[in-house]
């Protein structure tokens, strides 16, 4: 098995990515950490205006540091994305929570061709019994039901920052959030697009004392749920105007179902303002159906053109 494994990782380009802010407390171990497990790759750590010296902490133990200074995860793994080539990408993040034992195993389907991401599912291991943070397993469960529920999908751990990726998803996935909610970014783009999705049950660890969390649990919670409700109406436009079509019918009809009986009835129709009301609601309840119908043409024709991409990328 490990004569096998050697094959596969010689001659391959390995790349573990860190985006940091404010990590003094525990980079050292982390950078040392991932360098004993994956001795053959290059561990690259992006700094993102730290405050603390974790830029040289982590030179020191042995990192590549390079620097982002638009501020924020999703601007930091766009720049990571951007500038790094590698056969093999390994995400994790600088707060030692990720234990390094099963980066050779995310790293080896990545390398065999088996997926195209590999996530670590914290939810289904020791997540809950180790954050302290009970909003924070509220809102994983919550974004994790939702997805699933949206996208017909049976991803365990949505948000984790433990993640392997092949060269064709980096280069082919457009970073569009600027903060914590790019993983859940990563998710839905992988489901919407077909790529080999793979999950792993990793251990998880809550924070050593002295390290803070940058996570704020309600403003990041948030943007995350608003950035789920975004990739829902441009990745699934029929279904997301569809419900507000419905939703402006069904107005449509209490108010103009009463005026019609009354007419039915008396032959007048007393309640004008209603009955325009009414009608107002069913021309623009038709009118989000037609967006759905006519924007899910443009989804279908978006996938087309990422396949393409897909294809052109692996041949290079």
């Amino acid at each position: 098995m490990k004569k096998a494994e050697k094959n596969i990782f010689k001659d391959k380009k390995i790349a573990v990515l860190i985006p940091c802010y404010n990590e003094s407390k525990t980079i050292e171990k982390v950078v040392k950490d991932y360098k004993k497990v994956l001795p053959e790759a290059d561990i690259y750590v992006y700094d993102n205006n730290s405050s603390d010296g974790t830029d040289k902490i982590a030179e020191k133990a042995g990192a590549i540091v390079k620097y982002e200074y638009k501020q924020g995860k999703g601007n930091v793994i766009r720049s990571m994305f951007k500038d790094i080539d590698a056969d093999c990408y390994l995400m994790i993040d600088g707060d030692d929570t990720y234990p390094a034992d099963n980066a050779r195993e995310m790293c080896t389907y990545i390398l065999e061709g088996k997926a195209d991401m590999v996530i670590g599912d914290r939810l289904s291991s020791t997540y809950f019994e180790e954050n302290k943070r009970p909003f924070h397993n509220f809102g994983n469960v919550l974004v994790r039901g939702l997805i699933n529920s949206l996208f017909k999908s049976n991803v365990r751990d949505i948000m984790t920052g433990y993640r392997a990726f092949s060269y064709e998803f980096v280069k082919t996935f457009p970073v569009l959030s600027k903060g914590f909610e790019i993983e859940t970014e990563m998710t839905i783009h992988s489901l919407d697009k077909n790529l080999l999705l793979k999950e792993i049950p990793v251990d998880y660890r809550d924070r050593p004392a002295g390290s803070v969390s940058k996570l704020n649990t309600f403003s990041d919670g948030f943007k995350v749920l608003k950035t789920i409700a975004r990739l829902f109406k441009e990745y699934k436009p029929t279904i997301f105007f569809s419900l507000i079509s419905l939703l402006f019918l069904i107005i449509s009809l209490i108010f103009g179902v009463p005026v019609f009986v009354e007419y039915f009835k008396t032959g007048l129709v007393p309640r004008i303002p209603t009955l325009v009301f009414s009608g107002f609601m069913l021309i623009i309840a038709i009118l989000m159906l037609v967006c759905g119908i006519i924007l899910e043409v443009v989804v279908k024709k978006h996938r087309q053109l990422f396949e393409l991409v897909l294809i052109n990328s692996r041949r290079k």
